[in-house]
């Protein structure tokens, strides 16, 4: 089977060599190929793995499977270039990490090719899990397309919606945690740099996870966020000032600042008398207090 990747970067990098393992005969079109330096470059990135590199026409002619991987900002330009030389029989995987609004309208722009359209969203590091990555398809071609992936090459894919924009909102929200997780801890960790106790924190922040369970000790953070917010409001104030003095901008700090005050200004103090036993009631008296101060601005 003939496999394609329309921009060959990291991603693709990671991905062909399991293509490649398991009988595919691979094509890739970069706009690298039109660089002084570019085809050494990409050779350089695909390593061992056999790979034929040309203009978009032939890479594309007679490939069962059309990967975009492209950088996020040219996803719709990729398949906008690529539109006139798809066909019926070939589904064009898009895996770049675009919001869903994106990828519903590169959607609309394969499939008035005939081809089919997949939206894919990676949920992990390409550059740590390789091929293994876990890999969420969504749209109408999806479930097939899923079982011919994990069946044929191994992949870690799963269907997860019919309906183009479910999977890549899935991946949005998930990167609220985990880039929001790392844009903090940059922020923790520099600033135990500037005070001379990084190793010290680290440790610390390592040996509480690695003692408890993380579900039970994010659990405990948003149930107690309910009748903890004010006290904890109180003292986020005086972080901001230990990382000013510091010389830092407390810039992830600041918005937690906002989001305690935030829960305060809701008045949800008066909405629980005590810490719930689950997090529902808390996320969901967020949710319609949000909902209501929305409509009431409106």
């Amino acid at each position: 089977m003939r496999i394609a990747f329309i921009g060959f970067g990291e991603v693709a990098a990671a991905f062909a060599p399991a293509f490649a393992a398991r009988g595919a005969q691979l094509a890739a079109y970069d706009v690298l190929l039109d660089a002084p330096d570019g085809p050494a470059r990409l050779a350089a990135r695909a390593g061992k793995t056999p790979i034929a590199f040309s203009d978009r026409a032939t890479a594309l002619r007679g490939a069962r499977y059309v990967f975009s991987t492209v950088t996020t900002d040219v996803a719709r330009e990729a398949a906008q270039a690529c539109s006139a030389l798809l066909a019926t029989g070939q589904t064009w995987v898009d895996l770049n990490a675009t919001e869903p609004g994106v990828k519903r309208a590169i959607a609309a722009i394969v499939q008035a090719s005939g081809a089919a359209f997949v939206e894919g969203a990676l949920l992990g590091a390409v550059g740590v899990s390789g091929a293994q990555t876990e890999l969420l398809l969504g749209g109408a071609a999806g479930a097939p397309t899923a079982q011919a992936l994990s069946a044929d090459y191994g992949l870690n894919v799963r269907h997860y919606s019919d309906e183009v924009g479910k999977a890549s909102t899935y991946k949005m929200l998930r990167s609220v945690f985990s880039k929001g997780l790392e844009a903090l801890l940059i922020e923790f960790l520099v600033a135990g740099e500037r005070a001379g106790m990084r190793a010290e924190l680290w440790t610390e922040v390592v040996e509480l996870l690695g003692r408890e369970r993380f579900e039970k000790v994010a659990a405990n953070w948003v149930c107690s966020h309910a009748v903890a917010h004010a006290r904890r409001w109180h003292e986020v104030v005086q972080v901001e000032k230990v990382l000013r003095e510091l010389g830092l901008e407390p810039t992830m700090t600041a918005a937690t600042e906002q989001l305690f005050r935030r829960s305060m200004t809701l008045d949800m103090r008066a909405a629980f008398a005590a810490r719930p036993d689950s997090m529902e009631p808390v996320i969901r008296f967020l949710d319609e207090r949000l909902a209501q101060s929305d409509t009431d601005r409106t």
